[in-house]
């Protein structure tokens, strides 16, 4: 009997009451998931790219289906954001491999992205640690089962001159290579002719490119778009040189490797590498251009230092280390002689600091060292221009200028035309002509 002054609870209500906790408990879980902070699609010639950044490590899994061809990730306790959804947007349809991105809630504590494929895909699937700007990353790549027979991308000029001008290589310059050093890590540049009066070849590496932009400016300037622009037009600059010709090592918005750009210069015969940057210091007040070269026994200061680590942990952008390959380098090019080749980037860099000098503030009057891993090869001297610092609101204004870039193009030139007319390089060729 129910005691006076009370009322009992309808079976009804108690349902409606049990729903409302359960709404309350999922909605709960699903905002306590780890939240996707950025999302991003390349489709390059080789392979496609998806990268989910986060501010958590994420759980997942990867299969492939058939009828039809689909790959399917499922991640646990991932919020189902606005960027996972706008995801199927970036596709583009000039892939070779993605026909179209699926992405919604599997159940109530996994998010399922579905690949939908044009063709047979392998998948790669791998996460990388926080590094600069870069949070947690989900990366999945897919590789193409076997070649494809469409060529959906315009090829690599870089490549194409390769292709081009390629032809045997002369008996008598033709050197023994143990077969550990033709491998694809490193390519010895046996097509090389030592004659004193051939076409120079000079190696333009924009730096950064696609999913890494680089270091960004007070105004939002991407050092990728700048250093692109400046490689353009001293391509354009040296081109018209008597007796030099130039390539440059990235012409688009693209991701290559650090030890991709020096086997492309490798492959292109380069007689120098010149890397343009347009860097950031923890200090926003620091400006100024500096040139560097290569140190194998450390920075020659600690703002060399943070540049070279900075510059280095590009490669983890893109799951590449390159501690192997620098000890590989130094194995099987061990004929070569690294010091001499850093000692000629040295002069190199002089040549083109004095010039930089005339035009802009230098941030240090003399060359700086340091282990960048872009500078490494053995017998091309390199030297890598920090343009200017673009966390600097004045010098990021400078840098977007078209008057400021053709000044800095004219003197980086005139620095190469030095050194070329210098007894430095008369003495390399003499040297070489021993080989």
């Amino acid at each position: 009997m129910n005691q006076p002054g009370t009322r009992q609870c309808s079976p009804f209500l108690f349902f409606v009451i049990a729903i409302l906790l359960q709404l309350a408990l999922y909605s709960n879980d699903t905002s306590a998931g780890t939240q996707i902070t950025a999302a991003r699609y390349w489709a390059g010639p080789e392979y496609t790219r998806l990268t989910l950044e986060s501010s958590k490590p994420v759980k997942y899994s990867v299969s492939t289906l058939q009828s039809p061809k689909r790959i399917v990730m499922d991640m646990e306790n991932i919020s189902l954001s606005d960027v996972l959804k706008s995801l199927p947007a970036k596709t583009e349809s000039r892939d070779p491999l993605v026909g179209a991105l699926r992405v919604g809630n599997f159940n109530s504590r996994t998010v399922r992205l579905v690949v939908e494929l044009k063709t047979d895909a392998v998948p790669k699937a791998f996460a990388l640690d926080p590094v600069d700007q870069f949070g947690h990353r989900l990366v999945l790549d897919l590789y193409p089962s076997k070649k494809l027979t469409t060529e959906p991308y315009e090829q690599d000029p870089l490549i194409a001159l390769i292709q081009k001008n390629k032809k045997p290589a002369p008996a008598a310059h033709t050197r023994n290579v143990t077969p550990a050093a033709t491998s694809k890590t490193v390519l010895t540049a046996t097509s090389r002719k030592p004659e004193k009066n051939r076409i120079i070849t000079i190696a333009i590496d924009a730096g950064h490119g696609g999913k890494d932009p680089g270091a960004i400016g007070p105004q939002g300037s991407m050092e990728k778009n700048i250093t692109l622009s400046i490689a353009r037009k001293l391509k354009a600059r040296i081109d018209k040189e008597p007796g030099m010709r130039s390539v440059l090592i990235r012409d688009g918005d693209y991701f290559i490797s650090l030890a991709e750009r020096r086997i492309k210069a490798r492959q292109a015969n380069a007689d120098l590498f010149v890397s343009i940057h347009a860097d950031a210091a923890p200090r926003r007040e620091a400006h100024g251009a500096s040139i560097y070269a290569l140190s194998e026994n450390g920075a020659t200061s600690t703002t060399a230092s943070w540049l070279a680590k900075k510059e280095n942990a590009v490669d983890l952008i893109g799951g590449v280390k390159l501690d192997n390959k620098d000890r590989y380098l130094k194995q099987t090019l061990i004929d070569l002689s690294m010091n001499a080749t850093i000692n000629d980037s040295i002069r190199l860099a002089n040549h083109v600091l004095n010039e930089i000098g005339t035009i802009s503030h230098l941030h240090k009057k003399n060359v700086e060292q340091a282990g960048f891993a872009v500078l490494k090869s053995p017998d091309i001297p390199s030297v890598l221009v920090e343009t200017a610092f673009i966390s600097n609101q004045t010098e990021e204004a400078k840098l977007n200028s078209e008057i400021h870039q053709n000044k800095l193009v004219d003197a980086i030139s005139v620095g190469l035309k030095r050194y070329f007319n210098s007894g430095s390089w008369q003495t390399r060729m003499d040297v070489a002509d021993t080989r």
